[in-house]
């Protein structure tokens, strides 16, 4: 019997993570009953009833497991530490705030079946706030355009991977994986299937614009050189007008010596625009070196606290 997992990260969603427990399984006894199963919940140091409510389901059906992180450690390195810790033939990630739509497990799964090794879920709509929408649009064009490798568009990592994908993630020695890039520039052949984005259930998202930032930034450097290149181009340009500014400005000089007077504002004015824009590629550069720094420092990607329903495994390897 095939064994499907389906991963579930979770950051404080005590009004989620029992009923999208359930509903993951009614929909598998409903669709897919020939199938077995495993939930692994990985909790990202929730600081409300969270861990209390999956301690509960995991002590109610054993086919339930939980991870909880020693600390939050991210909205990328727990969900992709998670995929690497389930153990069925493919493995399903799904947001636990309803998101996304439980409904879709068996069409991810047909695809599979069919032979796709990974099948992505594509937001083709989203019930999300519009302007939300329209910029995620505009940063997804530009980063396509940008990219050296093939970027998917309204892919948030939703989606069906088989195992001998979760194994190459395991292999990848990456301290700030970014999903969404490794699967367009590692992964086989995929199959896309579109789905409307939902509204939360309940609660409230953790997403803010520091988050969303991160997440831009940790594309743009992983995966584009642009940057590096707009600010040579472009401080080569400004080099270039300056110095036939300053030409210019000692020939008038020159020429009317006694009558010629610009004052300070040009100078202080140039001096204000070149200073904002090395400021500006300065900082553009830091994030290059700031994501280079976190690769190499080789630091792992979560620290667990717990292990919940894990035994099984552990009883396995020492049988063998």
């Amino acid at each position: 019997m095939k064994k499907i997992s389906i991963m579930i990260p979770c950051y404080n969603e005590e009004e989620n993570v029992r009923e999208i427990c359930h509903a993951v399984i009614d929909e598998l006894g409903r669709s897919l009953p020939e199938y077995d199963y495993e939930i692994l919940f990985i909790d990202n140091d929730s600081k409300d009833k969270t861990r209390m409510y999956l301690r509960q389901l995991c002590d109610e059906n054993k086919k339930i497991r939980a991870i909880f992180n020693a600390k939050n450690f991210g909205q990328f390195n727990s969900p992709y530490y998670g995929m690497c810790q389930t153990t069925g033939d493919c493995t399903i990630c799904l947001c636990c705030d309803f998101q996304d739509p439980v409904e879709m497990i068996p069409k991810l799964v047909k695809e599979w079946e069919n032979g796709a090794k990974i099948v992505c879920a594509i937001k083709t709509s989203s019930k999300e706030n519009k302007i939300m929408r329209f910029l995620r649009t505009r940063y997804y064009k530009m980063i396509k355009k940008l990219s050296d490798v093939e970027q998917i568009e309204h892919f948030t990592g939703f989606g069906l991977y088989d195992k001998s994908f979760i194994e190459v993630l395991r292999n990848l020695d990456d301290s700030t994986p970014f999903l969404r890039g490794i699967v367009a520039e590692l992964g086989y052949k995929r199959v896309d299937i579109p789905y409307e984005q939902q509204k939360r259930k309940a609660g409230k998202t953790h997403n803010n614009w520091a988050t969303l930032y991160d997440a831009a930034m940790l594309s743009f450097t992983s995966y584009t050189k642009a940057g590096l290149r707009i600010a040579t181009i472009l401080g080569f340009i400004m080099s270039g007008l300056s110095l036939v500014v300053a030409l210019v400005y000692l020939i008038l000089k020159l020429i009317y010596w006694d009558n010629f007077s610009a004052g300070t504002a040009p100078i202080l004015l140039t001096v204000c625009v070149l200073g904002s824009v090395q400021l500006f590629f300065i900082g553009f550069l830091g994030e290059y070196v700031l994501s280079i720094n976190k690769r190499m420092m080789h630091r792992p990607l979560v620290i667990e606290e717990e292990r919940l329903n894990f035994e099984e495994d552990s009883e396995e390897q020492g049988n063998d």
